[in-house]
């Protein structure tokens, strides 16, 4: 096997960890080392899995290699938390601009409404990032009561394998590997 890609080959290094704050800690140290969000990416739910393969595993070990293994872009818990204030944000940084400037068309009588949005906006944001957060959460554990949580990290070239091997084993990551799988748009 070459340790080169060709166009018709996606070279990824291939990791599982026991502890989300293992896998955290390589994922911020792999986005420093320069390593692309759209580079790394995790084993998707269970449910994925079984609706694209057509069947469960017992073990994420059985999908390392598996090419066509449903993924989703990995979010550390403190990406998380910025999404989480994207949400809060949004949902009451707008009513209260809108707000705003209904006070000076309305008198407050629009204003009242518009606020009681903004409050009630706040309100669908907490309980909209406490489900993700607990969705999060049981996808996680769904993976670590298989045997671990699944972590590829595309490496188009030797230099950029050698420093994701170096940086997953770092983080106690087991079976880490390097393999060769088609490309899909090839």
């Amino acid at each position: 096997m070459s340790a080169e890609p060709s166009r018709r080959t996606v070279r990824e290094a291939v990791a599982v960890f026991d502890e989300v704050s293992g896998l955290d800690a390589a994922v911020e140290d792999l986005l420093a080392a320069g390593f692309s969000k759209a580079d790394i990416s995790l084993l998707a739910s269970e449910e994925s899995v079984r609706k694209k393969l057509g069947h469960r595993y017992e073990r994420v070990q059985e999908m390392e290699d598996e090419p066509d293994a449903p993924r989703i872009a990995y979010r550390t818990r403190a990406s998380l938390g910025d999404s989480d204030d994207m949400i809060i944000g949004t949902l009451t940084y707008l009513p209260t601009v809108v707000a705003a400037g209904t006070v000076v068309a309305s008198e407050g009588v629009v204003a009242a409404a518009v606020t009681g949005t903004a409050i009630a906006g706040a309100l669908i944001g907490t309980v909209l990032t406490r489900w993700l957060d607990r969705h999060h959460a049981e996808r996680l554990q769904q993976q670590l009561e298989r045997g671990g949580l699944l972590l590829w990290v595309r490496t188009p070239d030797p230099d950029t394998e050698r420093r994701a091997v170096e940086i997953l084993t770092r983080h106690s990551a087991h079976d880490v590997h390097i393999h060769q799988l088609p490309a899909k748009n090839a």
